[in-house]
Formats: structure tokens, C-alpha cells, sequence
């Protein structure tokens, strides 16, 4: 096809008819971004190695994702503007060797998906030597994993954050140009907890593998992005997220981003986050807020209480809150056992969990469905509460 004719077939990507209505995405997915974090749920749940089959496929996919990696990719068209030349006549950041938000189509790398990519790999590839010796995956080579380092490494911005797609290229003041009458902060690209957190957490694992591979600039790296994490913590000890909904994803993240960067449980930021998420439990173990809590920016007390339970928590934010009260030393609470429970009761009897809403936001006030956080979240917050005890079964 020619002329109109050509995106056609891409329609598809973009609209469906659902259960609930017509949706529509900005993307062609999120394929990459929900598979990283499936693939960390899985390794940390001890899962990995019981579902062999599933891990190849995954690494399989993280393999042909990976921008300009493979033999195919460098063969495409777009390759000849990855030349230092082109990328800098376009002013186009560096793009090979990092991971888009869904699938190779999309082409862009970003610097969270970057980071959870590549710890996605670097956690599977214990599981996947097998699959690699018998010829059924290619392996993702150690080369391969440095052009990833590299394009965290190159996102960090002078505040020691790391934002979206390229690096903070103005200030603050061009939002008064701001051409969006629905979009907030979307005239240059800022540092985020998420976008941190994800870079951060690559670099240090990737660090703990490799200790030699230009360790002085990743150490450097690590203590600048843990400074601009602190700084980012709000006087009640959450974090604000700017991807979903919301303190609780935030606070998520900020608390595993500096447990990951070195910080205990007795430090005081990560002490006042859990006794942030502390306050917020609802009497029944759960979590929850909605979409108010991303436009007002403040907790939205009972926000699930629409969509999710009676008293306003949901799966997701729960296991977001579990996530992170676990990494950062409470483990033994009985607000994490209640929490745990508050999951295990929610589950329905054939494994699956019920969508409760909205999970995802960008740009202040666009939702996203995210319909496999619902899974993903709290089977990863029961693993991980698993590991913590032990690796006992739990009733």
C-alpha cells in the first residue's frame, strides 16, 4: 500500500473494542514495560525456573525489543540515523541499546525502560543458559547489556535525575507556552522518582555483576541519582509518581530506589515512606486511590472505593504498598501480613484478579489501563513476602 494505505494494517495497535467500551492508546502497547516487570516478579518468586518455557519467551522477546541489537534491526532503514552524525544534526539522543515501552516497532528507548529491560535480563539469564546452549534463544551478550548501561548513564540530568526520552533541555517557565489545554508539564522533559528509580536500580545490578565496567562513572551516577531521589520525598515521606495512581507507585519506587542505592531500613527517608504507607492502610489490609490523587496531588483517602472495594482499596495499589514496606524492612508489620491477606482473599478462584480501574497516568491527566498490573503487581508483592519468610508456604 501507498499514500493513506500504509498505516492501515498498524490501525489495530491503536483501537479495539473491549468489555467495557472502545479504547484507544497512544502507543502500540506497553508490551516491554508490563514484560520487565513480569520477568522480575517471576525470578524474585522463584518461578522462573518452574516455568523454564516462559522464561526463554520472555528473554526471547527482551532479545528481539532491544533497539538496534539485532542482526535485523541494524539492516532496517532507520539504522544510518544512529551515526553520531545524524543524531546530532536531528539532535537525537543515543538510541541503540535501549528499550521502548512496547515492542521494537516503536523504535524509541526511554530511560525506565531502559533500566527494567535491562534488570530483566540480568535476572533471567541464570534461568535461560539451557535454552542459549541448545540454540532455542539467542543470548542478549555481555556487549549488548554495556550499550544499555550506556544510555542510562547518558539520560542522568545535571539534578542527577533521570527523565523520559532525552535529557532536561529548558526550564520550568516554558510550560506558560504550553499549547495543551489538557496536558500538564509537557514542554520539557523533567526528572521523575520512576524514570530514577528504574536507572538507578539497573546500574547497581548491573554493577553487582560486572564491578569493573566504567565503575567509577556508575558509582558517581548512583550517588547523584540517590541525592535527587531524597530530594524529590514529600515532608509525609510519599513520593508523588507521575505514571500511575499514584503516591503509593511513587512511594514504591522512591523506597526501592534508595534500599537499591544503599540506604537501610533505620534510614530516616525510608522510615518516614513506610510510615507514610503505614497511615494509609485501610481497616480491611488494602490500599487504594484513584485517579484524583494524580490532578489534585494528594492522597485521594478511599480513592479505590468506585472500582474497587467498599472501603476504597484495590489489588494494585496494595501490592504496590507491599512492595514497598518489604523492601524496606517491614516485612514482620502486621500491616504487611494484613496486607498480604487483603491480596490473598481479593484472588479469584482461577488465579486471575479482577481489573478495578485505572491504574496508569501520564502528563497529569491521561489514564492508562495497564490490565496486567493486576496480575503482575501482586504476585510479585506475594513472592516477594514469600522470600522474606522464607520461602514458606503461608495460609
Amino acid at each position: 500500500p501507498s499514500g493513506w494505505g500504509r498505516p492501515a494494517p498498524r490501525v489495530k495497535d491503536y483501537f479495539w473494542v473491549a468489555e467495557d467500551g472502545l479504547k484507544m492508546q497512544g502507543y502500540n502497547g506497553s508490551q516491554c514495560w508490563d514484560t520487565s516487570f513480569y520477568a522480575q516478579a517471576l525470578v524474585e518468586s522463584r518461578l522462573a525456573g518452574v516455568w523454564g518455557e516462559t522464561a526463554e519467551k520472555i528473554y526471547a522477546f527482551l532479545d528481539d525489543t532491544q533497539i538496534y541489537c539485532t542482526s535485523e534491526a541494524r539492516d532496517s532503514p532507520g539504522y544510518v540515523y544512529e551515526r553520531p552524525e545524524e543524531r546530532e544534526l536531528c539532535f537525537r539522543h543515543v538510541s541503540e541499546g535501549g528499550w521502548p515501552f512496547s515492542t521494537s516497532a516503536h523504535g524509541w528507548p526511554i530511560s525506565d525502560c531502559t533500566g527494567e529491560g535491562l534488570k530483566a535480563a540480568l535476572a533471567l539469564s541464570d534461568y535461560v543458559k539451557p535454552g542459549i546452549e541448545a540454540g532455542r534463544v539467542r543470548e542478549i551478550t555481555f556487549d549488548r547489556l554495556c550499550k544499555a548501561v550506556n544510555v542510562i548513564l547518558t539520560l542522568q540530568n545535571p539534578d542527577g535525575g533521570f527523565a523520559t526520552y532525552e535529557n532536561n533541555r529548558g526550564y520550568r517557565w516554558y510550560e506558560w507556552l504550553n499549547p495543551s489545554e489538557v496536558f500538564g508539564d509537557i514542554m520539557i522533559d523533567y526528572s521523575y522518582v520512576e524514570c530514577s528509580m528504574a536507572s538507578l536500580t539497573a546500574l547497581a545490578e548491573f554493577s553487582e555483576r560486572y564491578p569493573k565496567h566504567r565503575r567509577g562513572e556508575v558509582e558517581v551516577a548512583l550517588k547523584r541519582g540517590q541525592r535527587f531521589m531524597r530530594s524529590l520525598q514529600r515532608p509525609d515521606g510519599s513520593w508523588y509518581g507521575s505514571w500511575a495512581c499514584c503516591f503509593c507507585y511513587g512511594t514504591w519506587f522512591g523506597v526501592e530506589g534508595l534500599v537499591s542505592c544503599g540506604a537501610g531500613p533505620s534510614d530516616s527517608a525510608v522510615v518516614k515512606a513506610c510510615d507514610f504507607l503505614k497511615s494509609k492502610q485501610a481497616d480491611n489490609g488494602g490500599w487504594g486511590e484513584d485517579f484524583r490523587s494524580c490532578y489534585n496531588k494528594s492522597y485521594a483517602e478511599s480513592g479505590a472505593e468506585r472500582y474497587g472495594d467498599s472501603q476504597g482499596a484495590c489489588v494494585v495499589n496494595t501490592a504496590w504498598a507491599l512492595l514497598a514496606l518489604i523492601k524496606g524492612g517491614q516485612g514482620a508489620s502486621p500491616e504487611v501480613e494484613r496486607g498480604v491477606k487483603y491480596l490473598m482473599d481479593r484472588q479469584l478462584p482461577n488465579g486471575d484478579w479482577r481489573q478495578e480501574g485505572i491504574s496508569g497516568v501520564f502528563n497529569r491527566s491521561c489514564g492508562i489501563m495497564y490490565t496486567a498490573y493486576r496480575n503482575v503487581f501482586p504476585m510479585w508483592a506475594l513472592g516477594r513476602y514469600r522470600e522474606f519468610q522464607g520461602g514458606k508456604e503461608w495460609n
